[in-house]
């Protein structure tokens, strides 16, 4: 069986961008779902990989992106996913986790050929993120209860390429780490 690892994409986030009150009530839904993905990976030693825009602040770490967020006026969205000593960090600038990053180098040192994606949003960066997993070679599931969106429309069509244009397994969160 291939070595997996639980992708956690832009969720150390401080809802102040523009569109966020379009992702907010799907971020209010996915985070439960997220938080019980991050709980079960845990507990099964499946090892977890944020990975996060930086939001144009270049100097700063994973440490600071928390706390700001943890600090803002959506903290209950952060808190229950907050990282664990044994999480790996990724800081990204743009759409995919894998675009001008050392994700994939990361992946390729711990063995993982398998990438269970979760986070927001759908559309964007859980889409993009899937295709560049895709291009070099991973299997990739998407919980579609663990990603956000700010578009339903957009994210069942985003979900529906990533399922059959790029092969990745598209199911509930419940049966995954069981």
């Amino acid at each position: 069986m291939s070595k997996t690892a639980l992708i956690v994409i832009d969720m150390i986030n401080t809802y102040d961008h523009q569109d966020a009150e379009l992702l907010l009530p799907s971020a209010e839904e996915a985070v439960p779902v997220v938080a019980g993905l991050l709980r079960r990976a845990r507990d099964k030693d499946v090892p977890v990989i944020y990975v996060n825009d930086n939001f144009g602040e270049w100097r700063s770490h994973h440490g600071e992106l928390l706390d700001k967020a943890l600090a803002g006026p959506h903290a209950r969205l952060v808190e229950p996913l907050r990282p664990d000593d044994a999480s790996l960090f990724v800081v990204k600038a743009r759409h995919s986790a894998f675009f001008e990053t050392p994700l994939s180098y990361l992946l390729r040192q711990q063995g993982i050929e398998r990438l269970v994606l979760c986070g927001q949003v759908t559309e964007q960066c859980i889409l993009y993120s899937c295709l560049d997993a895709h291009i070099r070679h991973f299997d990739v599931t998407v919980p579609r209860d663990a990603v956000a969106c700010m578009h339903p429309d957009l994210a069942d069509a985003a979900l529906r390429m990533m399922e059959r244009n790029m092969g990745a397994r598209v199911c509930d969160s419940a049966g995954l780490w069981r």
